[in-house]
């Protein structure tokens, strides 16, 4: 039996074991979580902190894991992915529905939602979460611990950097390049590079913080 532990187990990571045990990737899921114990809301149990994720392993208590933190915790997603990468193996979570082109490369640790659509030679970093309805169009690069939100549209020879949040329905013309830790606003249009982080909100997108 072939067990998944998810770390964090707020709604993020609630949802990712949905997909994961429904979607037939694995058979179990535990969860590690620093501010909760016991049983999670959906009956699933919490079997320690992020301090015993290794001897827990070690152990041959779960055989893969995954981070199930949001996109207020970016740099905490980094600190943890990066503590643990070489040490445990990150699973990817590509939901059944969701069409990834057989020249599709992925890194470690990666989710794609439902319906998703990801076209030839897209790159695809570590750490990354996809989410349901995105398109991502050919020969683009998503960096790693980026998140995309529902409903993305990305078009071809895009590139888009580390830790980006992607907001709901954003569309991003082609050849175009984000800088790292760049977060949009839901609806965002991006027409030209986005070299500076930070937000960017509208039709054409523009710099707000």
């Amino acid at each position: 039996m072939k067990t998944l532990a998810i770390i964090g187990c707020g709604e993020l990571g609630m949802q990712i074991g949905h997909y994961a045990l429904t979607d037939k990737h694995f058979q179990k899921v535990v969860y590690f979580d620093d501010f909760s114990s016991g049983i999670t809301s959906n009956g699933k149990k919490i079997i320690g902190k992020i301090i015993d994720i290794e001897n827990t392993y070690k152990k041959n208590e779960f055989d893969e894991l995954f981070i199930g933190i949001g996109y207020k915790h970016m740099e905490k997603r980094k600190e943890i992915f990066e503590k643990f990468h070489h040490k445990i193996p990150f699973a990817n979570i590509i939901h059944s529905s969701a069409y990834v082109d057989p020249t599709v490369k992925i890194g470690s640790g990666t989710i794609i939602y439902p319906m998703c659509v990801i076209d030839k030679q897209v790159t695809i970093e570590d750490n990354v979460l996809i989410n349901n309805n995105v398109v991502v169009s050919h020969d683009s690069s998503i960096g790693a611990h980026s998140f995309l939100s529902p409903s993305v549209a990305i078009a071809g020879f895009v590139s888009i950097g580390n830790r980006n949040i992607i907001g709901i329905n954003t569309t991003i013309v082609d050849t175009l390049f984000t800088a790292n830790q760049i977060q949009t606003g839901a609806g965002t249009v991006v027409i030209k590079n986005l070299l500076k982080s930070g937000l960017y909100v509208g039709n054409p997108a523009r710099f707000i913080r």
